[in-house]
């Protein structure tokens, strides 16, 4: 009986033990948790120089470090999340990202669906076309012509929907140059910015700027409905702006302040 006494108290004592451990092991789980915030960004990775990879591999850009700004101000981790536009929104709209820094224009269609932060930047739209093409050379000449886009961007909806031209879809915006240096597409629309910079690594590049929008187009987070975080991330924004932050990753990018 003495035996059996003993046996027993010594598999309590594991049992409690066991217990005390496991609670002790959610309860730093649950702390590590708690501490660490993390704010998931969707981006392109491969749009210049907003967000692309350097020589080192490393994600950088103007996005990239806008994106990384803000969520040190509001104290988070990021974690970035790489997929061409389409993908992008779908992991978007799945909720396996929190926010996307990607030159998101603000549109009222958008606006029906999701939440935008304050902008962070202001683009003008240029028409790019061939260098030898003289028969496009303003928007209004793009009447059923085929502008190479990625589908679901503001940049094919202002095609087809403004100057009733025909999208030709495409991943990316490097795509959209290719399509239209071997005469598979008529032009493509993009930010000016982008294709200044573009021509900076490609000088040869047979590609010109038939024309300019004079409206500037501004971006800004796009993030879910009445998601919380805009809240921390319009503040975050406000404080980087403030700060000089902002124009400073501006210039980097841009030799010039592209947030106004």
């Amino acid at each position: 009986m003495k035996k059996i006494a003993i046996i027993a108290s010594l598999l309590a004592s594991l049992v409690l033990s066991a217990c005390s451990n496991g609670q002790e092991d959610q309860s730093a789980s649950s702390s590590d948790g708690a501490e660490r915030k993390v704010l998931r960004v969707g981006t392109e990775g491969s749009y210049r120089p907003f967000s692309y990879h350097n020589d080192e591999d490393e994600l950088v850009g103007y996005d990239v470090e806008v994106a990384q700004a803000v969520a040190e101000q509001m104290g988070y981790e990021v974690e970035f999340h790489e997929a061409a536009w389409d993908s992008m929104l779908a992991a978007f709209d799945g909720e396996r990202t929190d926010a996307i820094f990607n030159q998101v224009s603000i549109t009222d269609e958008r606006r029906e669906k999701y939440d935008f932060s304050e902008p962070y930047s202001v683009a003008h739209i240029a028409l790019i076309v061939h260098e030898d093409n003289n028969e496009i050379q303003d928007f209004s000449d793009l009447t059923g012509k085929g502008v190479a886009q990625t589908i679901t961007s503001n940049f094919a909806r202002l095609a087809e929907e403004e100057y009733d031209a025909n999208v030709v879809s495409v991943e990316t915006f490097n795509n959209s140059f290719d399509l239209v240096m071997n005469d598979r597409a008529d032009a493509t629309l993009n930010d000016d910015v982008i294709f200044y910079d573009y021509l900076n690594q490609q000088p040869d590049t047979p590609l010109k700027i038939a024309a300019t929008l004079d409206e500037g187009v501004p971006a800004a987070v796009l993030l879910h409905k009445d998601d919380p975080l805009l809240d921390e991330i319009n503040a975050a924004l406000a404080e980087l702006q403030a700060d000089g932050t902002l124009t400073e990753i501006s210039e980097k990018y841009f030799d010039r302040d592209i947030t106004q």
